[in-house]
């Protein structure tokens, strides 16, 4: 149980500072809200984000705020629901559409790891902390 939870820790780091090198490379990031911005800030994930489910704002305005701001690349990392998974595809399309780039790796190697266990990116970095107190080991989310 220990290997295999050890193995998960090792690859959702990894997966992590991957993430950080991206956003270092100026690749915002979509997430849902504000709560999931700062569960990957918990995670020392910081860089430029937009927010897929702003109140008052339409999809349209959020697509069209984020195609104004000139980025040709953007990282999609939405909830791991049913609700999270079509705004992943139709986001992934309409960007795809206005000629963006749209990096959707992390979401689904994220989602291959944890997706039985969390269901949105808000509670990611409660889950992290939760497998190190069972190993017995500090997150460290160094960069290699």
């Amino acid at each position: 149980m220990s290997d295999s939870l050890e193995r998960r820790i090792d690859e959702i780091e990894q997966l992590l500072n991957n993430l950080i090198l991206e956003t270092r490379r100026g690749i915002p990031i979509i997430v849902e809200g504000p709560r999931d911005l700062a569960s990957l800030n918990k995670l020392k994930v910081k860089g430029d984000f937009f927010f897929a489910k702003t109140q008052g704002k339409s999809f349209l305005s959020v697509l069209k705020e984020i195609e104004s701001s000139g980025k040709d690349e953007v990282i999609l990392l939405l909830d791991f629901d049913r609700r999270g998974r079509e705004m992943t595809s139709y986001f992934k399309k309409k960007l795809e559409h206005c000629q963006i780039k749209v990096n959707i790796i992390f979401w689904k190697k994220l989602l291959g790891l944890i997706g039985r266990d969390v269901k949105d990116i808000e509670g990611l970095a409660t889950y992290i902390e939760t497998l190190y107190t069972k190993l017995d080991r500090h997150f460290s989310n160094q960069i290699y």
